[in-house]
């Protein structure tokens, strides 16, 4: 249901650590451009245990939650609801908050990198590499299984992380091989490169990006661009940042929110980046 711009809606984001999020930033911008003067959209530190004593202050006036780290899967048994593509990667980063009183969960970090990765023109290749095996990788595989047609490396420091890439390669029906982190530059060739390692990470690989790269998706956005971006670029490969996912999935949870579609993407990336400049 769409929403009306007098009505007094709440929305915000919830995780632990939650200083440093931009989605206050990108939601407002939206409710600026869409004329919802009513709606607000808050930040609040929330851990797992804290999580269902929150879920139990919300009343009418909210609207919809976005979650963040640790809780996107602590809050699915206070769902009554989740959506496919959630149930898929088992997280949750959205929650609408219906007017009958439901809570229900979607993921938009899927469809969120999928969309970005189209805007930069992407939309099918034949390989690809995944450098990190933590739960932004299991969301990147399954980004992988609507745009790759054939198999996909994931790099990784454990057996135990093989493993699970692996198993999820199987539940998300992507032909996932495995490698050492030792091999990582070996990565750097794929035509498409989805980097979901913590800051830092890959900055001792930035010396190995070939003379020609195709496209690297960063995931971080804060601080950018990483070393590897960086270095990306100067060779001209097409880079896709983490800022690109975090407006994409943003979009997407402010139509399920509000109901107003299309989101205003140009005035959300405007709006953070120039939160990202100030700080």
């Amino acid at each position: 249901m769409k929403a009306r711009a007098t009505d007094a809606r709440r929305a915000a984001v919830l995780g632990s650590p939650i200083a440093h999020s931009l989605s206050p930033v990108l939601h407002r911008a939206a409710y600026a451009e869409l004329g919802l003067d009513g709606w607000s959209y808050d930040r609040f530190e929330v851990d797992e245990a804290g999580l269902p004593g929150f879920f139990d202050t919300l009343g009418a006036e909210w609207a919809g939650l976005s979650l963040t780290m640790p809780l996107k899967r602590a809050v699915i048994p206070l769902l009554d609801e989740i959506s496919e593509t959630a149930s898929s990667v088992e997280a949750v980063n959205t929650v609408v908050l219906t007017e009958d009183g439901r809570r229900v969960g979607d993921n938009t970090d899927i469809p969120g990198m999928v969309a970005a990765l189209r805007e930069h023109g992407i939309e099918q290749v034949d390989t690809a590499a995944v450098l990190g095996a933590g739960a932004t990788a299991s969301s990147a595989l399954a980004a992988l299984s609507r745009v790759c047609s054939g198999e996909v490396v994931v790099y990784v420091r454990s057996e135990a992380r093989a493993a699970e890439m692996r198993q999820w390669g199987e539940r998300l029906d992507v032909e996932v091989r495995t490698a050492d982190w030792a091999d990582a530059a070996e990565a750097l060739r794929a035509p498409l490169v989805i980097a979901t390692t913590p800051a830092g990470t890959t900055d001792a690989l930035a010396a190995a990006v070939p003379e020609r790269p195709a496209t690297l998706f960063d995931v971080l956005y804060d601080p950018w661009p990483t070393g590897l971006a960086a270095r990306w670029s100067m060779f001209g490969g097409a880079v896709v940042s983490g800022l690109d996912l975090l407006v994409h999935q943003a979009v997407l949870q402010v139509e399920q929110m509000t109901g107003h579609t299309p989101a205003p993407l140009e005035a959300m990336r405007r709006a953070g980046e120039k939160a990202l400049a100030e700080r």
